[in-house]
């Protein structure tokens, strides 16, 4: 939010509310699954190709394509549209407008520098809809490039160092627990099935050794 265009009444504040706790999730959702999407095209596919194709170090084409990648977006998402925001807005220079471009794509949204607030701004209307286009597509861009430098084996190791360590012991006692309670329950459904044989089991009458012996002599 650049804040030149804010809520006055109570009204406008709870909708604004409201409207930004559904809209937000929505958003982010809407990105993180553009943004799944592209980087398979854009990045695994492309890395994955060199690897194969031309035998080389998986590691190396990952880092040599992020750096590509992470150039193209800088010139097409920050030097060419400062350079065009420099000659369209007659208040701004090339460091204001490449500040614009970094404040805006970066999410910080100051809202000192906003384009199209001219009064003699020419097609203001369709200039907005495509500075609107411009910050939702450099978005998307400046995610995808954070994604696909996250994927590097290099910054992997590095952010294995803040993850928290799980205690080895604590695992093997979840494990022997796990193990004991199954061992019991399948003793339990053992003794059960015994029990159920001997009730199923005919009635046998025994015969004592002396009628045995009497059938013998006879």
């Amino acid at each position: 939010g650049y804040g030149h265009t804010v809520p006055l009444s109570d009204g406008g504040k709870a909708f604004c509310i409201i409207y930004s706790v559904i809209g937000i999730p929505f958003t982010l959702l809407f990105l993180t699954a553009v943004v799944q999407r592209i980087i398979v095209h854009v990045t695994r596919r492309p890395v994955l190709y060199f690897h194969i194709r031309w035998g080389f170090s998986k590691q190396l084409v990952a880092i040599i394509h992020a750096m590509v990648l992470g150039f193209i977006t800088v010139s097409c998402f920050f030097l060419i549209p400062a350079a065009i925001f420099s000659v369209l807005e007659d208040d701004w220079n090339f460091l204001e407008s490449f500040y614009f471009c970094f404040i805006s794509l970066s999410t910080i949204g100051l809202g000192d520098y906003v384009p199209g607030e001219g009064y003699n701004q020419k097609f203001r209307e369709l200039y907005k809809i495509g500075i609107t286009c411009y910050l939702l597509m450099g978005l998307i861009a400046m995610l995808v490039v954070l994604e696909t430098f996250c994927e590097l084996h290099e910054l992997k190791k590095f952010r294995k160092l803040f993850y928290v360590k799980k205690d080895k012991e604590e695992d093997q006692v979840h494990i022997m627990e796990h193990d004991q309670l199954s061992f019991s329950s399948i003793s339990d459904q053992a003794a059960s099935m015994k029990d159920d044989q001997k009730a199923n089991e005919p009635f046998v009458n025994s015969q004592s050794p002396t009628s045995n012996d009497s059938s013998l002599n006879n």
